[in-house]
């Protein structure tokens, strides 16, 4: 794959004009999600990526940051690198399904090691998911899609957001001919 279509893939694009992307649940709007990565970049990019679907993401850098801030903020889900400086992922996702306040949390390991083993241990040690890098916005809402219909996130009810965003519209519009009028 050249670079263009490693970015394009990166962020959610095909590079197939003809292939429909099917059809996934989301996780309710502004759920809170914490990415922990040591690269900028990872953090950026999938942070950004879950922004554009509508959910608020905070970021850490290290296994320890992440540990407080899982703590601390209770996330709803946790995308979690396995290598990391100081606390690795593996022991970063033992420390949170031993804790009563977080054990709960759906966590998503990441990693661009193509050994099989990682992604065993992550099972082993309770993960809810793994995504291999490089990864793009496809792999990204495939996870949470499997997470919403496995009951482990709550659905979002796209429907009802449709039917609010024209219903704010509408006021929107009222509101603006009543000014108009007075």
């Amino acid at each position: 794959m050249n670079g263009m279509g490693f970015f394009k893939r990166w962020l959610g694009g095909t590079g197939d004009s003809a292939q429909r992307p099917e059809v996934r649940r989301q996780a309710t709007q502004g759920m809170r999600m914490l990415v922990v990565d040591d690269s900028p970049t990872i953090c950026a990019v999938l942070g950004r990526m879950l922004e554009q679907d509508g959910y608020a993401v905070q970021k850490a850098a290290d296994g320890e940051r992440a540990l407080e801030l899982a703590r601390a903020e209770a996330p709803e889900l946790i995308f979690l690198d396995i290598v990391l400086p100081g606390i690795n992922g593996f022991a970063v996702l033992r420390a949170l399904r031993h804790d009563a306040r977080t054990a709960h949390i759906p966590i998503v390991m990441i990693s661009g090691n193509p050994q099989a083993t990682e992604q065993f241990y992550a099972q082993r040690f309770g993960a809810d998911d793994f995504i291999k890098k490089p990864f793009g916005r496809n792999d990204v809402t495939s996870s949470i899609d499997q997470l919403v219909r496995s009951g482990r996130l709550p659905a979002r009810d796209v429907a009802f957001e449709r039917a609010a965003a024209l219903d704010l519209q509408k006021g929107v519009h009222v509101a603006g001919l009543a000014s108009l009028a007075t």
